[in-house]
């Protein structure tokens, strides 16, 4: 089984399913409240990076928090020092969950990506796909 590790929020509904999924594929999960402890600014730069996304896309663009902030008026004009930094200051900026195992990450959950990204670990720890 591989390990992940995954920022959530308990309360969310997406975090649940999203870990709920995980572990039906056989994952072990090192799981990280993404609000009481979220991912330092290095964390996040390497997690942006293993994902191939912009990092924008880790910003909870529909939380309370982004929209107090009047964040969308406000990314395009700050630095990604300056992105990184805030994201790491307050967990409820980050769009969750975010799972890694240090090669890959994926934020958000989609069912079809979790397939692709995290479906493939389960069976190449069992040694590939069987007929029964």
């Amino acid at each position: 089984m591989s390990q992940l590790t995954v920022y959530h929020y308990p309360p969310c509904g997406t975090c649940r399913n999203a870990i709920k999924s995980l572990q039906s594929k056989g994952h072990e999960l090192e799981l990280h409240q993404i609000k009481e402890t979220p991912p330092s600014a290095a964390e996040l730069d390497k997690l942006v990076k293993l994902s191939g996304l912009e990092l924008k896309k880790f910003f909870n663009t529909s939380g309370e928090v982004y929209k107090e902030l009047g964040l969308k008026d406000k990314l395009a004009g700050m630095t990604r020092e300056e992105q990184l930094a805030l994201l790491s200051s307050n967990g409820m900026l980050i769009k969750r969950p975010i799972v890694s195992d240090g090669k890959n990450a994926t934020v958000g959950y989609k069912e079809e990506t979790y397939e692709q990204v995290w479906g493939k670990s389960f069976f190449e720890t069992k040694g590939g796909l069987s007929d029964s």
